[in-house]
């Protein structure tokens, strides 16, 4: 395995990467790799020819600036789990070499960039947008594999291809949850041992309310979700949002769609953690 700091190093060895007919794929991180991670560049690594991942924690998705600081890093042991993975070729940039100059590009894509996440981080999808489409055309990947934990960035992305008419597949993975039901992300780390352990009402709240749902209202299970987890001192719930697993459009009866998330942002602890997940209420 590679790793460069570089792009255009990058860029020359996947040159002659694609001389050989070799499809890429690319795995988009921020780094403080997890088993989460670990299952897309598997993912990656069987149905590529090459797989590329990045390491950069990208400024421009980061609307609190301690939020930015805080954010936990560890090259050293991210390149260890990539090597064991499989990963042939690693981007780590500084923000001077991904951002030689400031990006003064806007991205919007209403309504799935604009509620939720959207609505409660302002500039996040923008930011998200600047650094996924700046690596995509650096490394031309035929796939690149995002996780479902993040599920309106994934909804995000697929516009901005859309819109930009990238030729590139979006592959979907599913949440990778530790025994207890929390979704595995970079930002558990943060969490002491007391947060940590709270952690999991969040996922029991949501899977619970599956079973609630079929003889309640959808209003009746938005409120018993919140208030479940609002119940367990140092949990607060910032939104849970009941949405058209589509339009990302809030809906007000289980019949408005044949395709139903309940999406739940939490804050967790005394500095405190902001963690996301989901639930799938209904599939087509």
């Amino acid at each position: 395995m590679k790793v460069f700091k570089k792009i255009v190093d990058l860029q020359n060895a996947l040159f002659d990467e694609r001389k050989q007919g070799k499809e890429i794929g690319l795995v988009p991180t921020m780094g403080a790799l997890h088993e989460g991670h670990a299952s897309l560049v598997r993912r990656s690594v069987n149905e590529n020819g090459v797989t590329v991942v990045s390491v950069f924690v990208n400024p421009t998705q980061f609307n609190d600036k301690n939020d930015l600081k805080n954010y936990p890093r560890d090259l050293e042991a991210d390149c260890r789990l990539l090597e064991a993975c499989g990963a042939d070729y690693v981007l780590a940039p500084e923000v001077e070499e991904m951002y030689p100059m400031p990006d003064t590009r806007h991205f919007e894509f209403p309504p799935v960039s604009t509620v939720m996440e959207g609505a409660h981080r302002p500039g996040h999808f923008n930011g998200v947008c600047q650094v996924v489409s700046r690596l995509f055309y650096i490394v031309r990947p035929n796939k690149a594999y995002f996780g479902e934990k993040d599920w309106q960035q994934i909804a995000v992305v697929k516009a901005m291809v859309r819109q930009l008419g990238l030729n590139v597949e979006i592959v979907e993975c599913p949440i990778v949850r530790d025994t207890d039901g929390l979704a595995r992300s970079s930002r558990n780390s943060l969490l002491a041992p007391d947060e940590r352990a709270i952690a999991p009402a969040i996922y029991q709240a949501l899977k619970d309310s599956l079973i609630y749902a079929k003889n309640h209202s959808l209003k009746e299970t938005h409120d018993k979700v919140v208030a479940d987890i609002n119940k367990v001192d140092g949990l607060d719930v910032e939104y849970f949002s009941i949405v058209d697993g589509n339009t990302l459009q809030d809906v007000a009866e289980w019949e408005d769609s044949p395709y139903i998330v309940g999406c739940i942002t939490v804050y967790c602890g005394k500095t405190p953690i902001r963690l996301i997940d989901h639930i799938k209420y209904k599939e087509v």
